[in-house]
């Protein structure tokens, strides 16, 4: 007994020795990071920073910041033209590396580094590089982009490409060795840079997630400047946040079939008319006035040009509402010209098209400024080019996912962008190495009424830490097994304030074009009452 016992403690010494050295050794090679010259590059910092004692200085840091192991710490700025200032950060960490390397992406006009997604990196083991795209501020900030063309490239492309570059030099000087595979994750904007990523630089990266995919900017952001304008024209057009609620509850009413929930699994089915909440006497937030009605088939209905030429889908019904941003976010906001989309449209086209301090979002016109938009920033914003060839040659695996109820971005845009893959490389060829997950009542990015959480933000969950719960292991799984994801189960909960409070629930989300379809038994909560079946391939323009 205490011969085992005392070989015991050697090797729980020589373990804590080694652990020790390695940890030692990695301080070391840390520090030494900061005389890593790197063209057009400056190293501001490299140095670890200790298990839990991460501090940013913000106001409300993120939780997840004191379970952080050690890590190493990289922080430098690029400039690969005389007017950029691109931030990066590249976290390693200290011992236990698997290998990979994750790429982390922005939203809105970026602005900031994606601290969290650099922390689930080094949670999971991996390396993270994430950058703030060339210039600082708030994700509808866009006063940067006024006069400095330069620094529209660098949101554009050139930011995250060089964030990419420069993390596996980093990584390779840290590590003494290549990641073995390298992935890149992000959603909205982010999701656009995903896409330009599959597009411009193939050799990037081997599995790409790309959530609600803003890829075809020009269009999308006319389309909100568009939206904006008719709901905003005057006092009896807008319709105001406190209706939402009736709305929704109408659609719903009209449209569910025969499931119990406070989503449409296919909104696509649904053909609500806007008419039918007209006021029969008093107004009240119950129903609409007659004006307020022609701006509810408005927000619906998609945008084309007067020549017939289709520009962006109008909303689907049923996205109303929701914990994860919906109408009153990016429709009407809290007041008149309030909305995300009136702030986003009116930044962009004062900023980056016309180079105009007071444009005027009334003097909006569809052909006219949608023309300019594409002159203007069309080639270094919209990622659009379906030829992946490239990209797929190289054995790379891209999975696209978009809500259902996505009030920002229509879903689909995203299913529009897979058909003309389709299109360019023919179906068989893309299945070979796309995917698109459509989600049923998740609203942009995350949230809503449906099933929302299916690990796309990154897997620290040891429950679900597989490729059948998570979309983030799924696709590593597809590149490094070959093993195609062709559905994941998705958690949700009825508590609308996403504080987890109601009832848990659970469905499949399926990949395209089939849908998730209850058995026709079983308990609906549960994952297993539903098969993935049917086809949506039918989905177009509205």
């Amino acid at each position: 007994m205490r011969k085992r016992a005392a070989l015991a403690l050697i090797g729980f010494v020589t373990c804590a020795v080694g652990a020790a050295s390695g940890q030692t050794a990695g301080m070391q090679a840390c520090a030494e990071l900061s005389k890593l010259a790197v063209a057009q590059t400056e190293i501001l910092q490299a140095a670890v920073v200790e298990a839990g004692t991460l501090d940013l200085h913000e106001e409300h840091p993120n939780p997840i910041y004191k379970a952080l192991p050690a890590f190493c710490r990289v922080v430098a700025v690029a400039r690969p033209s005389a007017d950029s200032d691109i931030k990066i950060e590249v976290w390693m960490p200290l011992t236990g590396w698997n290998g990979k390397f994750q790429g982390v992406g922005n939203g809105g006009f970026a602005g900031s580094i994606g601290y969290a997604g650099l922390a689930i990196a080094v949670l999971t083991g991996s390396a993270g590089g994430g950058t703030d795209t060339g210039h600082t501020g708030g994700a509808g900030d866009a006063g940067w982009a006024l006069g400095h063309p330069e620094k529209i490239v660098d949101f554009g492309w050139r930011g995250v490409h060089t964030m990419t570059e420069l993390s596996k030099t980093v990584v390779q000087a840290f590590y003494s060795a290549a990641a073995r595979h390298s992935y890149f994750s992000s959603c909205s904007d982010g999701g656009r840079e995903a896409l330009m990523e599959a597009q411009r630089f193939p050799a990037d990266y081997d599995g790409i997630l790309a959530g609600a995919p803003a890829f075809n900017w020009t269009s999308l952001v006319s389309y909100f400047a568009l939206l904006a304008k008719e709901l905003d024209s005057s006092a009896e057009s807008y319709l105001p946040a406190s209706k939402v609620p009736a709305i929704n509850a109408a659609v719903l009413k009209a449209c569910q079939k025969d499931e119990p929930s406070a989503f449409l699994a296919d909104p696509q089915t649904c053909h609500f008319s806007p008419e039918t909440m007209v006021c029969k006497g008093a107004e009240t937030d119950e129903c609409l006035t007659l004006a307020q009605a022609v701006s509810l088939k408005a927000i619906y209905a998609s945008a084309y040009s007067k020549d017939g030429t289709f520009v962006y889908h109008g909303q689907l019904p049923g996205g109303e509402l929701g914990s994860g941003g919906g109408w009153p976010v990016w429709i009407t906001g809290a007041m008149r010209g309030a909305s995300a989309d009136a702030g986003l449209s009116q930044a962009y086209f004062r900023d980056f098209v016309y180079s105009n301090p007071n444009w005027d979002p009334k003097s909006f016109d569809l052909d006219r400024d949608l023309k300019a938009a594409e002159a203007a920033s069309a080639a270094t914003l919209d990622a659009v080019n379906p030829d992946l060839t490239a990209f797929k040659a190289r054995g790379g695996k891209l999975i696209l996912y978009h809500g259902w109820n996505d009030a920002a971005i229509s879903p689909l845009a995203t299913v529009d962008y897979l058909k003309s893959v389709q299109q360019k490389m023919g179906e068989q060829q893309t299945q070979e190495f796309v995917r698109l997950f459509l989600v049923p009542g998740m609203q942009h990015c995350t949230g809503g009424p449906g099933p929302a959480d299916f690990g796309q933000w990154g897997h620290f969950n040891p429950v679900l830490d597989n490729a059948a719960n998570n979309m983030t292991i799924a696709l590593e799984d597809w590149v490094e097994k070959g093993t195609a994801p062709e559905q994941v189960t998705a958690r949700g909960n009825t508590d609308p304030s996403g504080n987890g409070k109601g009832v848990a629930f659970a469905q499949p989300i399926c990949a395209y074009p089939k849908a998730a379809v209850y058995k026709g038994s079983g308990d609906r909560k549960e994952a297993t009452s539903y098969t993935c079946e049917g086809n949506h391939a039918e989905t177009g323009k509205q």
